[in-house]
């Protein structure tokens, strides 16, 4: 679809409370923005999407094009993602579904909007299906059913943190029930990949892109902030700056062995991100101990100016 046919069923999507007509007249639409691949820019493009329980499906068809739209490349770099359906606006993490899950939810696409598999019939290549994934329903499986009320930039920070822990798990007990399934594969036929799965990619990237613009921020702001106010912190704030380029190193490795997520080594993936559990746990909870009781009387949001 061509730049001002998007531009204009976009402009008419948020005019109308996501309902527009024309091709997508009748059907589930979206909004989805990813992060440009390679220019760091963000790109909305409008999406027919079909619902499975509390979650939507998109799928890359590009028309039965030869090659997969910049969309979806966009968000194998970017896995966060900003959806627009209805009146409703959330960040999602994006999640391309893999083998018989794949499979599975494009039957299910097919079933609801046929088209789907016209596009698969004109290409070779497999049309990805993409699950998007609310963030804001992680941040609420983290905090608990009931999650604590943001009233200041210390509940702000026990957030974040919170998050943060709940990926690293997340991550890990996907990591570990792939190797299981390894370990467990008996009789004919070939054991599962020996690559780590699209899934634990993308929640880990997810997961590292999340923690560097957190530490960013920290480093940019919050700390020179802190430092500012209360001088005798200095030294802890010089020790969590540290402990953030500690942090990164390992990051780095785990990006590095997720560049290719065919050759990955699940057991070095693991046993790395162990090791950034171990280290991040101990530095959210010293950031915790030395920053909160300074942050406890600054306002979340902050006022307007």
């Amino acid at each position: 679809m061509s730049q001002s046919f998007n531009q204009s069923v976009i402009a008419e999507f948020r005019a109308n409370g996501g309902k527009v007509g024309g091709p997508f007249e009748g059907s589930d639409l979206l909004l989805l923005t990813t992060t440009g691949a390679t220019s760091g820019k963000p790109h909305t493009v409008p999406l027919g999407c079909v619902r499975d329980g509390g979650l939507l499906l998109v799928v890359g068809s590009n028309l039965g094009a030869p090659d997969h739209p910049d969309w979806y490349r966009n968000l194998l770099a970017h896995p966060q993602v900003r959806v627009e359906f209805g009146t409703e606006t959330f960040d999602a993490i994006a999640v391309p579904a893999e083998g018989e899950r794949r499979d599975r939810l494009f039957a299910q696409v097919v079933d609801v909007a046929p088209g789907y598999g016209d596009y698969q019939a004109a290409t070779s290549r497999t049309l990805p299906v993409v699950v998007l994934e609310s963030a804001e329903r992680e941040y609420v499986a983290a905090d608990g059913e009931n999650p604590v009320a943001v009233t200041s930039l210390a509940d702000k920070l026990v957030q974040v943190h919170t998050w943060l822990r709940a990926q690293l798990r997340h991550v890990r007990d996907e990591a570990e029930a792939h190797l299981a399934a390894r370990a467990a594969h008996q009789g004919p036929g070939a054991p599962p990949a020996p690559g780590l799965g699209l899934q634990i990619r993308q929640h880990c990237l997810a997961f590292c892109q999340s923690l560097e613009f957190h530490h960013t921020g920290e480093d940019a702001h919050i700390f020179p902030t802190v430092a500012r106010y209360h001088p005798e912190l200095r030294p802890a704030i010089d020790r969590l700056q540290e402990e953030h380029r500690t942090i990164a190193r390992i990051q780095n490795d785990l990006l590095a062995l997720l560049a290719d997520i065919g050759t990955a080594d699940p057991k070095r993936f693991l046993t790395d991100l162990e090791r950034m559990s171990a280290e991040l746990r101990a530095h959210l909870a010293y950031e915790e101990e030395q920053l909160i009781p300074a942050l406890a009387n600054v306002p979340w949001p902050p006022p307007a100016p």
